[in-house]
């Protein structure tokens, strides 16, 4: 059933969207010189790595650290609103129809990362198919992104970030349900506009929260 919901989303979604994803790759086009598309290479259900579509939002051949930092060079201006809006990964919905990838599911980390970093209850993320969103998704997006440090971002990333996230990731785990699936995706829409409201008060799932701390402390707020 979740297979099939997955499907019908994203071939509504890909309609609905594609001026958005015309938009995006005018704008890419004329800001810089290269593909539309990026591939990143990350690790799905079961360990296998495949590529995962995002608009491109930094410039061909930048090289450097597999996480951006805020206000990485290698981003370029139209990149940057295209990350701010999440619009960089609407591509994802068609790795939803390969079969690569689910709506909701654990977000999927670059090999490097997985190989080097991953645990064993971390590698228990990997039994589904990763998503475009997700309860661990909601958290960074609200907690992770400003604990980067711009000078280490793949460093700080995995020390201050890592864990806790994927901790989140794995308690969803436990309550997944379809019901639960399309209230992580309504928390997303307002969680991502959160920063153009600043009134806008969007807290993670507590349940999450408080599971998560099994396996990695997870705290909303201040964090070391």
């Amino acid at each position: 059933m979740k297979r099939v919901a997955d499907i019908i989303l994203a071939f509504v979604l890909l309609a609905v969207l594609s001026p958005v994803f015309v938009f995006a790759a005018l704008g890419i086009f004329v800001s810089s010189k290269g593909p539309i598309l990026y591939r990143a290479k990350r690790v799905g259900r079961g360990g296998k790595c495949f590529e995962m579509l995002k608009f491109r939002s930094m410039h061909v051949h930048s090289g450097g650290p597999v996480i951006t930092g805020y206000k990485d060079s290698r981003v370029f201006a139209f990149g940057a609103f295209l990350r701010q809006s999440k619009i960089d990964e609407l591509p994802q919905f068609i790795n939803v129809l390969l079969g690569q990838m689910s709506v909701v599911g654990p977000r999927p980390e670059d090999p490097k990362i997985v190989a080097g970093h991953y645990t064993d209850w971390m590698m228990e993320t990997l039994t589904v198919r990763p998503g475009i969103t997700s309860s661990g998704a909601v958290y960074y997006y609200l907690h992770g992104e400003r604990l980067i440090d711009p000078a280490d971002p793949e460093g700080s990333y995995i020390k201050r970030i890592l864990s806790a996230k994927l901790a989140v990731e794995r308690a969803y785990l436990e309550r997944a349900s379809f019901a639960s699936d399309f209230k992580i995706m309504a928390r997303t829409i307002p969680t991502i506009l959160s920063p153009a409201f600043s009134g806008v008060n969007i807290q993670p799932d507590a349940r999450d929260l408080a599971r998560a701390t099994r396996w990695a402390p997870v705290r909303f707020g201040a964090q070391e």
